[in-house]
């Protein structure tokens, strides 16, 4: 299973720093990605970035917890700009990390694919800009939603955690884009 975004962490970020977000917020990701990961049953998660959101906070006391449950599930990370954790706090959640990009066969998986190094004939996963698509109705109305975006040579998933802007993507002839509508995904 390939996620971007996940950004655990970050609400107690800004609860620390006095911004009254509540946990409710962590707590219904976290119990998302456990049911994600019980209907789909991968092999293994790989994460192209932002798994986490800034230092160390009760929260990631929680991820502790929850990795206890999953221990048997590898967890592989491709470091995003968030993602600033010491090495040992990867390493004793059992999270094998990689700097900037990891390759498996013809694809690449990267936090930010305008990063990439020796891209022909590869097909890069990335996340970091959180994209989303407006749809438009016929009274001027408009309504934004995160989305995947495929083209020829690349993929950009939607961040996975609820707490995150978004960017708008325009999509260019022969691409490739689906929005999440509620617990739907649907091809625009």
């Amino acid at each position: 299973m390939i996620l971007s975004d996940l950004h655990f962490g970050k609400t107690g970020h800004f609860r620390k720093n006095g911004i009254a977000v509540p946990q409710s917020v962590y707590k219904e990701d976290l119990q998302r990605l456990t049911a994600q990961i019980q209907f789909f049953k991968p092999n293994y998660l790989i994460i192209v970035g932002d798994l986490f959101h800034s230092h160390e906070n009760k929260e990631m006391e929680m991820f502790m917890r929850w990795r206890n449950d999953f221990k048997h599930l590898p967890i592989k990370l491709v470091i995003g700009n968030h993602d600033i954790l010491k090495q040992e706090w990867y390493t004793t959640a059992s999270i094998d990390c990689f700097d900037d990009q990891m390759q498996t066969g013809a694809f690449i998986f990267a936090h930010d694919k305008s990063e990439c190094d020796d891209v022909a004939d590869n097909y890069i996963f990335s996340g970091h800009i959180h994209p989303s698509i407006i749809l438009s109705g016929m009274a001027r109305q408009s309504l934004r939603f995160p989305c995947f975006h495929f083209n020829r040579t690349n993929a950009v998933l939607p961040a996975f955690g609820r707490f995150t802007g978004t960017h708008s993507v325009s999509p260019k002839k022969g691409d490739d884009v689906f929005a999440l509508v509620g617990n739907k995904v649907m091809k625009v």
